[in-house]
């Protein structure tokens, strides 16, 4: 299983691993330019990353190649420019390539792929390349999309147990609520959330959010008003997170994480069992 996402940081593919990463508390990294450049400007302190002596992109580019297990690039078509070199880079230091050509195969299929190379590889790190924002738009959420299914993959080889619904969402029937900050967000759920799922929301590692992501994605989008157009507090997500606009299933995520700080400080919860 994935233990550290790492990339160069660059806006549309680099920057999808890394925002992945983030939401499923995996560690993340990777290298970047000297004065953290990116074609956005200089990349956010939000981004855990080391800088390199120098502006150079292709050796920003040759220290991830050579600090990750494995390398995946994703494409719309042939490889080019730094996608390119980044082939040949892990081709001359003989580490494991995964190429996904979007104009191939869809995603669900791309992610089928790279599951099985982390499994074959026995990948830990994994290095994410492909063609920055401005040279392709879309990048950003399929590549997104591929790494998020494969989590889901791997959970459900690991974990599947966590899964069935029942442990973790034991719901007690209220209308759903129409909540427009993060405050009121996380006071309905800690409400409307039976004690039994508090407990196991609170005593849940950090590292297996995407267990409890998994099961209540459904359950926040619905009582949350999220599928419905609740861009109140899809703006308040996004706010939080310093992005300039989350998609619903992003901003379930963070209303998660801080419904489970929240349960987390409260020392009743700690001993139910």
């Amino acid at each position: 299983m994935i233990k550290k996402i790492i990339s160069g940081g660059q806006t549309g593919a680099d920057r999808a691993a890394l925002d992945t990463a983030i939401k499923f508390n995996i560690d993340h990294g990777g290298w970047v330019p000297l004065g953290r450049l990116a074609e956005d400007g200089v990349l956010s302190d939000r981004y855990r990353m080391e800088e390199m002596p120098t502006d150079s992109y292709p050796k920003r580019t040759e220290q991830n190649v050579k600090g990750a297990h494995g390398t995946l690039i994703v494409s719309r078509g042939p490889l080019i420019g730094g996608s390119l070199l980044t082939q040949k880079l892990a081709s001359r230091f003989k580490k494991p390539c995964c190429h996904l050509n979007l104009a191939a195969i869809d995603e669900f299929e791309a992610a089928i792929v790279l599951n099985s190379f982390i499994s074959d590889y026995n990948i830990l790190v994994l290095n994410v390349a492909g063609p920055r924002a401005s040279k392709d738009p879309g990048i950003y959420r399929d590549v997104k999309a591929v790494l998020e299914t494969v989590i889901y993959m791997q959970l459900m080889e690991t974990e599947p147990d966590d899964l069935k619904g029942e442990e973790f969402i034991l719901l007690e029937r209220k209308p759903s609520a129409v909540a427009e900050t993060m405050e009121e967000a996380v006071a309905f759920l800690a409400e409307d959330l039976n004690l039994r799922t508090r407990s196991l929301i609170a005593n849940s590692l950090d590292s297996r959010i995407a267990s409890l992501y998994f099961s209540m994605a459904d359950y926040l989008k619905v009582k949350l008003g999220l599928d419905a157009g609740n861009v109140a507090l899809v703006e308040a997500c996004s706010k939080a997170e310093g992005k300039e606009r989350l998609d619903i299933e992003d901003a379930a995520m963070v209303v998660l994480k801080q419904l489970k700080k929240r349960l987390e400080k409260d020392h009743v919860l700690k001993v139910v069992r």
